[in-house]
């Protein structure tokens, strides 16, 4: 069963325990109470349950049930006063902030417009799946037929030889970013990385004359998140970076799974941050091939993973997109 902590990653779910003896939850708000993210609000709609650092809560009147789309509505009004406005010193546990005041939309009676909200959802994520299914289609990702390079790829994970590679042996010296205080910041269109996991991390859109960092590289965060970019972004300096410019796109995200695995580990926090010369010491475990990480062979392996989960998405957007039709036919 899944199992909820602090945290933005999958909704905070970050383990799976056995039911026997554990609470078990569903249809409910969790609410991260710890971390960097505190406040970070989700809506569960499937069975888990809360192990420490988080909590959830539940709508108390019996006489009027939400629905799924109501319950996302609501989730979303609670973060909006909620996720932001606490901290790792002021964090959001259900004492402090239950007595906080949420906006909800109000019918002419005065009552919830609990009709609006239903509605409101609904067209939201029928304009989204329609993005989506445009997207899919212009980037021709719909095609999700593996090649027989790419099945082979996948049957031959277990029995790759791996080797472990040196980060700055392999791609340099990694680069740390530049503060940029809050306030300094002027508005603009390029993405600005701090650390966290709430939007990967991008904090902001600055016109700021700062460092421009290239696109298909890797960013490390304070914590040893690491990061894949395929955009030109500027960065703090809780951020180091990896010169991985000249791997191919798709074995670059595979090089940024396998530093994620080895800077992610728990060793670093607020009072041992990690930087750039942490990077340039970190080793990772990589495919070989005639004594070279073996690009060619992560390249694959990642496009037969992205067209497989991405079967799935296209599994979804198809059915919303019919089940949108049928309701517009009624």
């Amino acid at each position: 069963m899944p199992a909820l902590t602090a945290g933005v990653e999958n909704q905070g779910l970050n383990n799976y325990v056995p039911y026997e003896g554990a609470t078990v939850l569903r249809n409910v708000i969790s609410i991260s109470a710890n971390g960097a993210n505190t406040g970070a609000t989700f809506y569960q709609s499937n069975e888990f349950t809360v192990l420490q650092d988080a909590y959830a809560i539940q709508w108390v009147y019996n006489d009027c049930s939400l629905t799924d789309n109501q319950y996302l509505f609501i989730t979303s009004c609670i973060a909006k006063t909620v996720y932001g406005n606490y901290e790792w010193t002021n964090k959001a546990g259900w004492e402090r902030i239950k007595n906080n005041l949420i906006m909800l939309p109000e019918s002419d009676n005065g009552s919830i417009n609990f009709g609006f909200m239903e509605s409101f959802i609904a067209e939201l994520e029928a304009q989204r799946v329609a993005e989506l299914e445009a997207y899919l289609s212009v980037t021709g990702l719909k095609d999700t037929q593996l090649s027989f390079k790419e099945e082979q790829a996948l049957k031959d994970f277990n029995n790759t030889h791996w080797e472990e590679y040196n980060l700055e042996k392999l791609f340099g010296k990694s680069t740390r970013g530049k503060r940029l205080k809050s306030s300094d910041r002027i508005s603009g269109s390029l993405p600005f990385v701090t650390a966290g996991e709430a939007n990967e991390g991008i904090s902001d859109f600055i016109g700021n004359n700062v460092h421009i960092f290239s696109a298909n590289t890797t960013t490390i965060d304070m914590f040893g998140s690491a990061k894949y970019r395929n955009y030109r972004y500027g960065a703090d300096d809780h951020i180091a970076v990896v010169h991985t410019e000249n791997v191919p796109m798709k074995a670059s995200i595979f090089v940024t799974s396998a530093i994620h695995k080895s800077s992610h580990t728990g060793k670093f926090d607020y009072g041992h941050n990690f930087y750039a010369k942490d990077a340039d010491d970190l080793d990772i475990m990589l495919p070989e091939k005639n004594g070279k990480p073996n690009y060619e062979y992560m390249e694959t392996l990642i496009s037969a993973v992205q067209k497989l989960v991405i079967k799935d998405v296209v599994a979804y957007a198809d059915k919303k997109i019919e089940k949108t039709k049928e309701v517009i036919k009624k």
